[in-house]
C-alpha cells in the first residue's frame, strides 16, 4: 500500500481532527474570534472533502468486492463484466483523487493571487505582449469562474501595458489543489516572446521579454497575526498626489492617488486607477500586505536553509521560463520541457495543459522530497 494509501489508519488521525474541528465550530465562543473562525472552518473544509473522497472510494471498493464475486458465480454474464470493468475504473480514479488531495503540498495553495506583469527587455513590443498576457490570464481565469481585478496599471503609448497588477480571487475552494494559486505560482518568471514586432518595417524577427511575478494575496488573518508590527502606521508614509495619464495630462482635477512607503523595508507602492483617495489607499495596502508576507516567508525559508520557490524578479531574457514562438506557433516551458504547437488557443486562455506540466512536476517533487524525509527520519 502506498503512502498515501486510504486506510482507516492513514486517515484515524484526519478522522480525529475533524471531529474536534466540528466541536469547535458548534462552540458560540468561536466566532466572536473571527480570524481563528476563519482557519477553523478553512482547514474543517478541506478536511470534509479529504475523508469525502475517502468514504467514497471505500464504498467503491465494496461495490466492486460484490460485482466481482457475483461475476465470478456467473462468468457469463456480460452486464456483470461490464460493471465490474466500470467499478475498477471508478476505484482507480478515485484512489488517485484521494491521493493526490494527500500529498504534501504548497501551504498556500487555497489563497488568491497578486500577479503583476512588467515589460522588460524590447521596449514597445514588449508592452504590447504584457498586454495581450493580461488578456491570458484573464480569459483562463474567468473560465474558471474567478474574480480578475485590475490594482493598478501603467499603460504605453502603443496600446502596451508597461506594468499591471491583477487580483484573481475565487471563493475559498474546499481542495486546495484548486486554488487560484496552485494553479497560477508557476506562472512566475520571464516569458520571452519571438515575433515580428508591429513596429518593425523590415520584417525582421525580434525576441522580447516580460516579467510576471505571482504572490499569494495576504488576507485579514495575516494583518492581524503576522504583519500587524510591519503594517503599524509609524512604519508606513502615505503621500498623495494628483493621478496622470500617458503622456503626463491629468486625469482628474484632486489628490487622489496614493504612494504608500514602508519605511523598515523601503517598499513603495503606487496606486491611481481608482476615482477615490480612500480605494487607491486601499488598494496600496492590499498589495503592500502581500508584498510583507511574500517576504516574510522567503526569510523564513532562508533561516530553515528550504528551497525558495523561484520567481524571477529581473526582467532578463536569459532568465527565461517560457518562449512564445510565433513564426513557429509553438509555446515552450522550460523548466518541464513541455511543448505545443497551439500558440494562438494558448493566448486565448488555453493554459490547461502548460500549467498541468508545472503542477505535476511539483508534485512529483514534493513526493520524493518526503520520501527522503521519511528515509532520514528511519535512519
Amino acid at each position: 500500500m502506498s503512502r498515501t494509501s486510504s486506510s482507516e489508519a492513514d486517515l484515524a488521525p484526519l478522522r480525529a481532527e475533524h471531529a474536534h474541528l466540528q466541536e469547535q465550530m458548534a462552540d458560540p465562543a468561536l466566532h466572536s474570534d473571527p480570524a481563528r473562525a476563519r482557519r477553523t472552518g478553512r482547514r474543517y473544509a478541506e478536511l470534509q472533502t479529504i475523508l469525502g473522497a475517502a468514504d467514497a472510494l471505500e464504498s467503491t471498493r465494496a461495490d466492486l468486492v460484490t460485482a466481482a464475486e457475483l461475476a465470478e458465480l456467473d462468468p457469463a454474464d456480460p452486464e456483470l463484466t461490464a460493471e465490474t470493468a466500470q467499478l475498477r475504473e471508478r476505484e482507480q480514479a478515485q484512489r488517485d483523487r484521494l491521493e493526490d488531495l494527500l500529498a504534501p503540498r504548497d501551504a498556500d495553495d487555497a489563497r488568491d493571487v497578486l500577479l503583476e506583469i512588467r515589460a522588460g527587455a524590447g521596449g514597445e513590443e514588449s508592452a504590447l505582449f504584457a498586454a495581450e498576457m493580461l488578456r491570458m490570464y484573464r480569459t483562463f481565469a474567468e473560465t474558471r469562474g474567478w474574480r480578475v481585478e485590475v490594482l493598478t496599471s501603467s499603460p504605453s503609448d502603443l496600446g502596451g501595458l508597461k506594468d499591471v497588477t491583477v487580483a484573481i480571487s475565487a471563493k475559498n475552494p474546499a481542495d486546495p489543489g484548486q486554488g487560484v494559486y496552485a494553479h497560477l505560482k508557476h506562472e512566475a518568471g520571464v516569458h520571452r516572446v519571438q515575433r515580428v514586432p508591429v513596429t518593425e518595417s523590415a520584417g525582421r524577427i525580434h525576441t522580447s521579454a516580460v516579467g510576471v511575478l505571482v504572490l499569494p494575496e495576504a488576507d485579514e488573518t495575516d494583518e492581524a497575526e503576522l504583519l500587524a508590527a510591519e503594517l503599524a502606521p509609524q512604519n508606513l508614509r502615505i503621500d498623495v498626489f494628483r493621478s496622470s495619464g500617458p503622456g503626463g495630462q491629468s486625469v482628474n482635477t484632486t489628490d487622489s492617488a496614493v504612494r504608500i512607503t514602508h519605511l523598515p523595508t523601503g517598499l513603495v507602492v503606487s496606486c491611481q486607477d481608482q476615482k477615490s483617495q480612500l480605494q487607491n489607499r486601499e488598494q496600496a495596502l492590499r498589495i503592500l500586505r502581500s508584498r510583507l508576507l511574500d517576504a516574510r516567508r522567503a526569510a523564513q525559508e532562508a533561516e530553515s536553509s528550504a528551497t525558495r520557490r523561484s520567481q524571477v524578479r529581473t526582467v532578463d531574457r536569459s532568465e527565461r521560463i517560457r518562449t512564445y514562438n510565433f513564426p513557429e506557433s509553438r509555446v515552450a516551458d522550460h523548466r518541464t520541457g513541455f511543448k505545443a504547437s497551439n500558440l494562438p488557443q494558448v493566448l486565448a486562455g488555453d493554459l490547461t495543459d502548460l500549467i498541468d506540466s508545472c503542477r505535476s512536476a511539483e508534485r512529483e517533487e514534493r513526493l520524493r522530497q518526503a520520501a527522503q524525509d521519511v528515509g532520514g527520519e528511519g535512519a
